[in-house]
């Protein structure tokens, strides 16, 4: 079989227009943000939520603190608060328990029962939060 050096090169303009009308596709969208501006808006928005450790989680089992949409929202204006205030860890503390949380990425370290509050020192604190 031969090729043709004349088709094969149209055939490659052809497919450079393609992909190049792809590219500027994949750029814009209706709003005209790029995927790259709106990626970053959606990594900066996760980063911005409340998140759990691991032992966290498994503290909240132990100690039977049940999380409802209050004490989330709760935890987040106290999260909130001590940020505009500069804290780096805070104690947040309220009815259901005390909440480690590490400011800076808006990650709950731990948490403690009423029960557990009790003849307790906490440390690497900067901060506590009343709510």
């Amino acid at each position: 079989m031969d090729f043709d050096l004349t088709s094969r090169r149209l055939q490659s303009v052809e497919y450079s227009n393609l992909t190049k009308n792809r590219t500027e596709a994949v750029k814009t969208n209706d709003t005209g943000t790029s995927f790259q501006e709106q990626l970053t808006k959606l990594q900066k928005e996760a980063k911005e939520d409340l998140s759990f450790s691991k032992h966290a989680v498994r503290r909240l089992e132990e100690r039977n603190i049940e999380m409802n949409d209050g004490l989330m929202d709760d935890l987040r204006n106290a999260v909130s608060e001590a940020k505009k205030k500069g804290a780096k860890d805070v104690a947040v503390i309220g009815r259901q328990g005390i909440f480690i949380v590490n400011v800076p990425n808006n990650v709950v370290v731990t948490t403690m029962a009423e029960d557990d509050m009790r003849n307790k020192t906490l440390t690497n604190i900067d901060s506590a939060v009343f709510m």
